[in-house]
Order: C-alpha cells, then sequence, then structure tokens
C-alpha cells in the first residue's frame, strides 16, 4: 500500500470514528445550527455563513440546512479542525 493510500484509509477510518461519536452524542445522522454552534463554540451568525459557504458539505432540507455527520467529520479532517 503506498503512502497516499494509507493516509486516506486512516483519515477515513478517522471520520467514522469521530462520526459515530458525534451521531451518539447528538442521538442523530444530521447536524443543524445548534448542533454546530455546540460542536465548534463559534456564534450561530458563523455557523450559518459556514452553511452558506460552498466549500461546507450542507444539505438542504425544506428550508434548512443541514450536514450529515460522516461529511462533517470528514470536512474538519480536511479542514485540520479538531474538538477536544
Amino acid at each position: 500500500m503506498n503512502t497516499i493510500t494509507q493516509i486516506n484509509s486512516e483519515c477515513g477510518v478517522a471520520a467514522a470514528l469521530e462520526a459515530r461519536r458525534l451521531s451518539e452524542k447528538y442521538g442523530k445522522d444530521f447536524l443543524c445550527c445548534d448542533d454546530l454552534v455546540s460542536i465548534m463554540g463559534v456564534g450561530t451568525n458563523n455557523i450559518r455563513q459556514l452553511l452558506n459557504s460552498d466549500d461546507f458539505p450542507t444539505v438542504t432540507v425544506g428550508s434548512r440546512k443541514v450536514v450529515s455527520v460522516i461529511a462533517f467529520a470528514l470536512w474538519c479532517l480536511r479542514q485540520g479542525v479538531s474538538f477536544s
């Protein structure tokens, strides 16, 4: 296995573990604005900007924007974001 494949595999495992942790903690597979405020520790306006940005993996459900837990975990890994 080459180095890039190994890194991608490790990122996938890390994202899956983080997604499971978040899903169990919040009891859902999709995170809303309030969940992201709690997780990231920033204000609602900042989260709304993030939800409306082109590089954040949102899904629109009716008039609400949410993000799947796994997509959020992968995005965090790609951005170098970590939470305690």
